[in-house]
């Protein structure tokens, strides 16, 4: 099936070409149609799957219907956890609207820059991106009106509230407009979602495009017994003897993450940590640097890892184990996307090996065991 029999406007099927895609995913075949008729949706699918062009296009070729009115008063609002996460959805938002005969303004805003510049520029947004606390401090100067919202997007919703948004969120919703069109997108769905499905949505179009027992066939998995203070320079010593460029390192903490980055620095190995206690302008470059393959570690939390989107990642490499399964296959899932290759490595302490037997027999996937002490790790 092609994009051009879903409904979507001419203008946004000629980006689509451009771009070189050629047919929709299983998601955006599913979804379009119900945004496009104006049906609330819940959309549950993988990582990489193209939830968010699922929701941009259809939302854009709505508002070329629509009569934009009211400055300051903005039609689409789109709710992300994380400032990656922002920055990656308006830059997908932006990529399309460009192209649209109508003039339609898109913005995100989000915390740890200033205030000001973003309340000059809600002049005339028309769809506003926004993480929940930066979104209410702009309510709460006048700088946005949230009373005219035609449509409601939650992205990556699992974590709206098992992340402690839940008390923003609850006031956010409280300011929207009744009647209006709700948008719930996730990788998983857990019984966060079910709530929220039952708080938000009427009548939804609920689309769960199930993961096919190949899902995995593109990454290639390992695992290493290692001991916590052989961690480090197990690192070192898989990165220098596989050679390898364009590695995502996932740490439990903030302090752990710095101190991975600390150590690799000190073993010639370019690395950047990117974390909540990171700057905005830290968290940017680094993520710059480390998309164009300039960079040749990048050691994340899994707070941030959901504004982390690169179609052709090689490798990821578990230095802890996050605690729940599903966040291991979110984290592996940034590799081995879009039909590439790629590789998946978790360093596992004597401590934490019943916790990866959970995490295999969740995932339905043996995992290649390797004892590190055979190897000649200095």
């Amino acid at each position: 099936m092609p994009f051009s029999s879903l409904g979507l406007s001419p203008a946004l099927l000629k980006v689509l070409a451009e771009q070189n895609f050629t047919a929709p995913t299983p998601i955006q075949q599913a979804a379009i149609p119900a945004i496009l008729n104006q049906k609330d949706v819940l959309g549950i699918a993988k990582t990489g799957s193209g939830k968010t062009a699922g929701y941009v296009l259809p939302i854009l070729t709505n508002l070329q219907q629509t009569v934009i009115v009211k400055n300051r008063h903005v039609k689409v609002l789109v709710v992300v956890p994380t400032r990656e996460l922002a920055i990656q959805v308006i830059e997908v938002f932006q990529l399309f609207s460009q192209a649209l005969p109508q003039t339609i303004k898109c913005m995100a805003v989000f915390g740890g820059v200033s205030i000001n510049p973003q309340m000059m520029a809600l002049q005339g947004v028309n769809v506003l991106v926004a993480t929940p606390g930066r979104l209410l401090e702009l309510v709460e100067a006048n700088a946005v009106h949230l009373s005219g919202i035609d449509t409601l997007v939650l992205d990556e919703a699992d974590k709206m509230l098992n992340l402690g948004f839940k008390e923003e969120m609850d006031k956010i919703i409280a300011l929207l407009p009744v009647k209006r069109q709700n948008l719930l997108f996730s990788a998983t769905l857990s019984k966060d979602i079910k709530l929220i499905n039952q708080l938000l949505l009427q009548d939804p179009e609920v689309i769960q495009i199930a993961e096919e027992p190949g899902t995995f066939d593109t990454i290639t998995q390992v695992a290493y017994k290692v001991t916590d203070d052989k961690k480090g320079p197990l690192l070192r010593y898989l990165i220098k003897q596989h050679d390898m460029k364009q590695v995502l390192v996932f740490a439990s903490s903030v302090y752990q993450a710095d101190a991975i980055v600390n150590k690799l620095g000190k073993n010639n190995i370019d690395a950047r940590a990117i974390h909540s206690k990171k700057s905005q302008g830290a968290r940017t470059e680094a993520m710059r640097l480390f998309k164009s393959n300039k960079l040749r570690v990048l050691v994340a939390t899994d707070l941030l890892s959901r504004g982390i989107d690169i179609d052709f990642l090689p490798y990821v490499i578990n230095y802890d184990l996050p605690r729940s399964p599903k966040d291991y296959i979110h984290r592996i899932g940034r590799t081995g996307r879009a039909e590439a290759t790629g590789e998946a490595i978790s360093l596992i302490s004597p401590e934490e090996e019943h916790h990866f037997s959970v995490i295999q027999k969740k995932m339905g996937k043996q995992v290649e065991m390797i004892d590190s002490q055979s190897l000649k790790v200095v």
